[in-house]
């Protein structure tokens, strides 16, 4: 049974920092495309990050760029996102996802985590 299990969320203050985790099983993490959405109420769900079999590629959304990082550990079949600089137009929840990915762009996601809410508060 494929599982991507989401943690790290929570409620923070603007200019603050979260780190988000996400663990997988089921799959052959190594072999894994990694991303991350975002979905605020009454919005349609975003892309934010993704990385790359062998972390060749890094992707980010324009909004992520030089606050966001995202990082992944095989050995632990687990992928990072650290958020810093956090503003409330970052309150959404958060999703963990494996797809297919190029070297500028995500093209689709086949398994999707349950999410974990982000609230930053002015």
């Amino acid at each position: 049974q494929v599982q991507l299990l989401e943690s790290g969320g929570g409620v923070v203050q603007a200019g603050d920092s979260l780190r988000l985790s996400c663990v997988t099983s089921g799959l052959d993490f190594n072999t894994l495309n990694m991303g991350w959405f975002r979905q605020a109420p009454g919005k349609e769900r975003e892309f934010v990050a993704a990385i790359s079999v062998g972390e060749m590629y890094k992707l980010f959304a324009d909004s992520a760029k030089g606050r966001f990082t995202i990082s992944r550990d095989n050995a632990k079949n687990t992928v990072y996102l650290q958020m810093n600089g956090l503003n409330p137009e970052d309150t959404a929840i958060y999703y963990c996802t494996t797809g297919a990915m190029g070297s500028t762009q995500w093209y689709t996601s086949v398994y999707w985590g349950q999410g974990t809410q982000v609230t930053v508060s002015s």
